[in-house]
């Protein structure tokens, strides 16, 4: 099981990921002239739990894991949110995560709220049977706090679709009962959706060549850089290629590889089956994480973790567009200075927007019984990111603001009608 993700930035610590996510909120609340009392209740978690656990690794000694599962908001439906194994995963990072995808799923405009959840643990050193261990000590913790109705689990950074078929697993013999809709992201014999694995890098290709073709930029030629080449960052770069798009570097958590000429994704990823990491590749040159920021492109797809980008080196990016494909890549101090320098950044909370909707299609499936071919699953997706994209765009022209402001206003709004329809109780 290959699981992969991309180092953090060397600027990642200021401002860190919740005060990234509150910044965000704070502005878009200013925007929106948000009454006090609906400002409070949305910016802070409903719900937030944090479990210790011990598991028997294969040597037969015990490790006591910390795991987190969040739940931002629920004013609009059940909370989602993926699960993330992280060694830097903490609660701060699980609550800023949780709130994004309360957004997120406002924006996109299907019927959840926000959460996340994640285990303190670097899924690479641990072999495959002390995975399915932690993965499913962790969900019996979460019994009872996760369910179809309740929140439902996604992949995220170390985690894929046979993490989420243990999870599903664990809860259904708890149950009694097969239970496919506490989460998605599942494996396709288990009532998975066709499409789902390459969702969100899907949703980044779609909205990247949006924004490229407002540049003046045509995808068909255009040069890329990417960080990241996990669940996301592998399915953008290979749609991206697809489209005629020039990838000429990528990075993962191993290193990285540059190519002017270009890089051929199939053989990236059979590397990284092969080898763990992409770095070293026949017939590329090494370029590390500072390298591929500052590269000069047309498209920087950030697929990695949050922090990425800050005020620290957004002086030395030189990309014409940035695609959010990570929750929170670019913090709030750094947006101006890209801004001034006429660089587009497409919003986390859109760019990769596409598993959010694509998980809402497969627990409509799962609840109907029934499944879409994967052509009608990309269909849909096309036109709903396209819809979100189109609103933002409207309203950014309308209010003369920036995309991110734009696309988080829109959410909080729809967030916040929500809570005020429904009233408070008692």
């Amino acid at each position: 099981m290959a699981i992969t993700d991309a180092p953090r930035g060397a600027g990642r610590a200021t401002p860190n990921a919740i005060e990234s996510a509150l910044a965000q909120f704070d502005r878009a609340a200013d925007h929106l002239d948000l009454a006090p009392e609906t400002r409070a209740i949305l910016r802070v978690p409903k719900r937030e739990w944090t479990v210790n656990f011990p598991v028997s690794m294969d040597d037969g000694h015990v490790e006591v894991f910390t795991g987190y599962r969040v739940q931002h908001n629920m004013a609009r439906g059940p909370a989602k949110g993926g699960i993330r194994f992280h060694p830097a995963t903490d609660l701060d990072e699980v609550r800023a995560l949780a709130m994004w995808m309360t957004w997120k799923c406002a924006l996109v405009n299907v019927p959840f709220g926000g959460a996340k959840g994640g285990v303190t643990v670097d899924p690479r050193k641990l072999s495959q049977n002390e995975l399915q261990h932690v993965t499913r000590r962790f969900a019996t913790e979460l019994q009872g706090v996760i369910g179809p109705e309740i929140d439902i689990p996604a992949p995220d950074v170390g985690t894929n679709a046979q993490t989420m078929a243990w999870i599903m697993d664990t809860v259904s013999m708890h149950a009694g009962y097969t239970v496919p809709g506490v989460v998605t992201g599942k494996p396709v014999g288990l009532g998975g959706s066709e499409g789902r694995a390459d969702a969100t890098g899907r949703g980044v290709m779609f909205t990247a060549q949006r924004a490229l073709r407002e540049a003046g930029i045509d995808m068909n030629g255009a040069t890329v850089a990417v960080q990241g080449f996990g669940n996301v960052g592998e399915a953008a770069a290979r749609l991206i290629h697809e489209q005629g798009g020039k990838l000429v570097a990528i990075t993962d958590v191993g290193g990285g590889v540059a190519n002017p000429n270009g890089l051929d994704p199939a053989a990236l990823k059979l590397r990284l089956s092969e080898h763990g990491t992409i770095a070293g590749a026949p017939g590329t040159e090494p370029i590390d994480n500072a390298g591929l920021l500052s590269a000069d492109v047309d498209l920087l797809v950030l697929a990695a973790l949050e922090g990425q980008i800050t005020a620290n080196n957004a002086d030395a990016v030189h990309a014409r567009v940035i695609a959010e494909g990570a929750n929170g890549p670019v913090t709030p101090d750094a947006d101006p200075i890209l801004a001034d320098r006429g660089i587009v950044s497409v919003p986390d909370i859109l760019c990769n927007s596409g598993g959010v909707i694509v998980s809402y299609f497969e627990w409509v499936q799962n609840l109907q019984s029934f499944a879409w071919p994967a052509d009608q699953v990309a269909e849909r997706l096309r036109q709903v990111i396209n819809g979100a994209y189109d609103e933002v765009s409207a309203m950014r022209q309308r209010d003369g603001i920036d995309a991110r402001l734009a696309a988080q206003a829109i959410a909080v709004a729809r967030v916040a009608e929500a809570t005020q329809i429904r009233g408070r109780y008692p």
